[in-house]
């Protein structure tokens, strides 16, 4: 995958660049794998407004994904390789031996053609799904179950890869494109490979309308408001925050603050915290 920088004949233009879409075969989705999806700008059943800075953007349909990779011991024949609105990575149309069709996402490499298959005893090549104790160790994986039958959780954007790094008795140690070495069950199931579109994080956006397609409104900064509006706010001219840390418009800690529950469940899983 390419990316593709425009000349500047414009301000807008001069810092854009897009993907090209090479890996892209098809524009047309598959229409039985397709749901509604529902724009609610943020807002919760209540209509009040617990995200803000969403709304608009472009009509999207979500596609129904297979996280689970359940169909197992069924080969499965690579259709298409399509963009999907609802993520960063692409996905592949999978069309079953028995004649169901699926979507997963689309590991690093895989072409339209191949055969790939969810089984125990399955070749350690891009696509394929196996349990975590048939992977060998140092294994590059991605769409990594935290729970037997869950469907995948872990290292789905695009570009993301986890490493097998372990096993000892019931359980693999797993690290995160975050650094986190976490414990992961041996049944759990998980994909070979990198998640494709790897370029992704290098578009630059360039100008405020291709963000308000995706569906991202307008964000002021608190030091340009009032008192009344923020805490931030106030002051003659240009003025800094004025306090120890940012803050929310309500007085919470914004940046740095830890919000992990200290007695969460699953802080016996983790062997290694990101960034330490």
């Amino acid at each position: 995958m390419a990316i593709r920088v425009y000349k500047p004949t414009s301000a807008a233009r001069r810092h854009m660049s897009v993907l090209t879409y090479e890996e892209i075969t098809t524009n047309k989705p598959e229409k039985s794998l397709l749901e509604t999806k529902k724009k609610n700008a943020g807002r919760n059943k209540q209509g009040k407004i617990t995200v803000r800075h969403q709304g608009g953007g472009n009509r999207q349909k979500y596609r129904i994904i297979d996280f689970k990779r359940n169909k197992l011991d069924i080969p499965a024949k690579v259709a298409t390789i399509e963009y999907d609105p609802n993520r960063s990575a692409f996905i592949a149309l999978l069309n079953y031996a028995d004649g169901e069709k699926r979507y997963i996402l689309a590991p690093l490499g895989l072409q339209v053609g191949e055969t790939v298959i969810a089984s125990a005893n399955a070749d350690i090549k891009p696509g394929n799904a196996l349990p975590i104790a048939n992977i060998p160790v140092g294994t590059l994986i991605h769409n990594v179950e935290i729970k037997p039958g869950r469907g995948g959780q872990m290292a789905r954007s695009a570009g993301m890869s986890a490493q097998l790094m372990a096993k000892e008795g019931q359980y693999a140690q797993v690290r995160l494109p975050s650094g986190e070495v976490r414990k992961v069950p041996m049944n759990a199931m998980a994909t070979i490979g990198t998640v494709g579109n790897t370029d992704h994080e290098l578009v630059r956006i360039g100008k405020a309308g291709r963000t308000r397609h995706m569906g991202i409104r307008p964000s002021v900064r608190g030091v340009v408001m009032n008192p009344c509006d923020h805490p931030h706010g106030g002051g003659e001219g240009k003025s800094p925050v004025g306090m120890p840390a940012p803050v929310t418009p309500w007085g919470k800690v914004a940046l740095g603050l830890k919000t992990r529950k200290h007695k969460k469940y699953s802080n016996k899983m983790i062997v290694k915290r990101a960034g330490k």
